[in-house]
Formats: C-alpha cells, structure tokens, sequence
C-alpha cells in the first residue's frame, strides 16, 4: 500500500517540485527584467517628458497647428505627454518581452522573436499615421485658404477631399508597413487614383470640347490656306 502512494501520488510531486525547482531560476529573472524595465521605463518617459517641457515643445505645437490636429482626432492628451507615453511603453513592451525570453521555453521564444521582429513595423506604422494625420491637416487648411482665394465655390469640399485622400495614403502605407493584405491594399490604391485621374480627364475633356473643337477648326483653316504659323517660339 505504501509503494502504491509513493508511485501514485509522492513520485508526480516529487517531479513536479523537480521542474518548479529548474524553472524557477528562470521565472526570477523575468521578474526582475520585467520590473527593471518598467522602472527604466517610467525613468526615461519622466526625464523626457521634462526635457520637451522645458524647450517648449507644447508651445510650438500650439502654434504650429499640432495640437489642434491631435484634438480633432480626440487625442486630449499634450505632445510632450503623448511621446513620453509612447517611450513609456515601447520600453515596457521591450522588457516583457526580454522577460519571457528569459524562460527559456522554446515556444514562448519563438513567440518572443516574432514579436521582437513586429515591433521596428508597428512603431514605424504609428510615425506614417500620426504624421500623415498631422500632414493631411496642414493640407487641407492650405488648399482651404488657396481654393477661398481664388474664389472657388466648392473650396471646403476640396480640402475635405484632400484631408482624406492622404489620411488614406497614410493608413494604405501604415498597412503595407503591417504586412496586412499589401497586395489588396496597392492595386486597390491604383485602382482608385486611376480612376480618379480618369474622371478628370474626361471631365476636362467634356468641359473643354468646345474651346478644342475650335483650336483644331482655326488650325485646319490655317493648313488648308498654306498660311500655316507656329504659336510656340524657341527662348
């Protein structure tokens, strides 16, 4: 009865205590990377954020439209604020994952470096967005000012169009950039301006038949009288 305890009950334990004892050097080091790289973290987001506060960087983004910009995309949050967050964690996405590679388990570490490899193309997915977003208002407020200038009815529509037309380059690139469906992505774009430059010029097209219709009469009568004159002059 007792060698049936011991095989049944104390020899899984025993087992079990044996792998707890050898993977728990490796927990203990993921405990420490992890909590080391929140602290670094939380450190170098705070020095950061001082740094930008003190060379005035949330005023210059005020005058430059930036904030502005943020508000209308329903981030509240100030420049500074924003980039020592994002600091914030990026190093702690780091360090967790340096954390789990510290396991040394061939699963999580294969789950490590994949993750590792993602994460130079989500921040730079991020840059495209956040400066598309910025750069397609800058846009629009200058093609709003041009189109009012030179008296063009529909000069709000205008600048709506061209806001999202680059919003929609910039979410095209950040997902190409992902690695999500870049072939769908890059015909669909070509599609699109393809048929756009296709529109305008049949718009132009129709529009101008008329004043061409004309060029080409006083162009044949030209020939036809052997009084044939260039209108383009060399400089």
């Amino acid at each position: 009865m007792n060698e049936l305890i011991e095989q049944a009950l104390l020899a899984p334990l025993e087992l079990l205590a044996q792998h707890l004892l050898a993977v728990l050097p490796n927990v203990f080091a993921m405990g420490v990377l992890i909590l080391g790289g929140l602290l670094i973290a939380w450190l170098s987001s705070m020095l950061l954020e001082r740094f930008l506060r003190v060379i005035g960087l949330d005023h210059l983004s005020n005058r430059l439209g930036t904030t502005t910009a943020l508000l209308r995309a329903g981030i509240k949050t100030d420049p500074t604020r924003l980039i020592g967050q994002t600091l914030y964690w990026s190093i702690a996405l780091f360090s967790l994952i340096a954390g789990l590679s510290a396991l040394n388990l061939a699963p999580i570490n294969q789950f490590a470096q994949s993750m590792l490899a993602y994460v130079p193309h989500l921040l730079t997915a991020g840059v495209i967005l956040l400066t598309g977003y910025v750069c397609s208002n800058f846009a629009s407020q200058a093609i709003l000012i041009a189109a009012v200038n030179a008296g063009l009815p529909p000069a709000r529509l205008i600048a709506n169009c061209s806001r999202w037309g680059l919003q929609l380059l910039a979410a095209a690139m950040a997902l190409e950039q992902l690695g999500i469906a870049e072939h769908i992505v890059v015909v669909g774009f070509g599609i699109t301006w393809g048929g756009l430059v296709l529109a305008c010029a049949i718009a132009f097209g129709l529009g101008a038949k008329d004043l061409a219709k004309e060029f080409l009469e006083r162009r044949m009568v030209r020939r036809s009288r052997g009084g044939e004159t260039d209108d383009l002059h060399h400089l």
